[in-house]
């Protein structure tokens, strides 16, 4: 078994199309935590998201041949990481994030294993109403921008989207977001 710890991303493509187990797990070594990030990001920690994550690598190996090399691999496996877990989104409508504005784009976060009080579960249960009114386009916006950290342009990048189309859906997302528990 070679080791491939040394090896660019091309070279471990290469390989692990032509078979190289050792390669591609390599690549699942190099960006399962991306992957797991991502995820879990959007689903929260759940067998789901688990399930998500091993389809994200197995559908990298066989779109593998297909693969360009127009963006880099992490670019792709994250947009591959996205797409599986928004369809996901979309057949179950499961809730995987909870946190609520507090104002200058600072976010409170509950983490649900920690909500041990009666005022913490109503604000928990405010914040997951709200955000589960967003549209999974919006909702994916604000996992990856105020939940995971990526930047404007990242998040732009990994999905695809014009940089402008961000910036939009997130400052729509975070309006929508703000009405919605001004409500509740």
């Amino acid at each position: 078994m070679e080791s491939y710890r040394q090896t660019d991303d091309n070279e471990l493509i290469k390989a692990s199309i032509n078979g190289d187990k050792s390669a591609f797990g390599e690549i699942v070594d190099r960006y399962r935590k991306l992957v797991a990030r991502t995820v879990k990001g959007m689903l929260g920690d759940s067998v789901f998201a688990e399930d998500i994550g091993q389809e994200v690598f197995i559908k990298l190996y066989y779109s593998l041949p297909d693969f360009r090399g127009e963006a880099k691999l992490s670019t792709y496996i994250q947009k591959i990481a996205v797409n599986l877990t928004l369809n996901e989104i979309k057949r179950r409508k499961r809730f995987f994030s909870m946190f609520a504005q507090k104002g200058n784009n600072e976010m409170y976060e509950f983490e649900v294993a920690d909500v041990d009080n009666q005022e913490k579960r109503e604000a928990a249960e405010i914040v997951n109403r709200a955000l589960m009114s967003l549209e999974p386009k919006f909702r994916i916006i604000v996992s990856m921008r105020m939940l995971q950290g990526y930047s404007t342009k990242e998040t732009a990048e990994i999905l695809g989207l014009p940089l402008g189309t961000v910036l939009s859906r997130l400052s729509r997302a975070r309006e929508q977001l703000k009405n919605v528990i001004e409500k509740l």
